[in-house]
């Protein structure tokens, strides 16, 4: 099941789009949010209490060959992890690059934002 995405430019619409996720019945397990500056996905992350794609998710390989990586291999790596497919990730690594966040929805058939 390929994950579900969409692409935010604005800190409360990410909120509130999460909010309505939560309304809907999506699990908090299954949210999961990446942004390029790590300050900001910190921040992000904490305000919302969504998930960051870490070890748990990536596995011990993948965590071990990120310290190794720079960041928008980091990234790429994390959302193949979850579904992605390598030209998509790097497109969305893109949008990430011009300082927008990522917002996933993994193992939900349908999801509305």
């Amino acid at each position: 099941m390929k994950p579900n995405y969409k692409i935010f430019h604005n800190d409360e619409h990410l909120s509130e789009s999460i909010d309505k996720l939560r309304k809907d019945g999506v699990r908090d397990d299954d949210i999961y949010m990446l942004a390029h500056d790590n300050d900001h996905d910190r921040r992000a992350r904490k305000k919302n209490d969504a998930n960051k794609i870490g070890v748990k998710v990536t596995g011990i390989g993948t965590a071990t060959k990120n310290v190794f990586r720079g960041k928008p291999d980091k990234l790429i790596s994390k959302m193949k992890e979850i579904g992605f497919d390598q030209s998509k990730a790097q497109k969305l690594e893109e949008e990430l690059d011009k300082g927008k966040t990522l917002l996933v929805v993994a193992n939900q058939d349908e999801v509305k934002f």
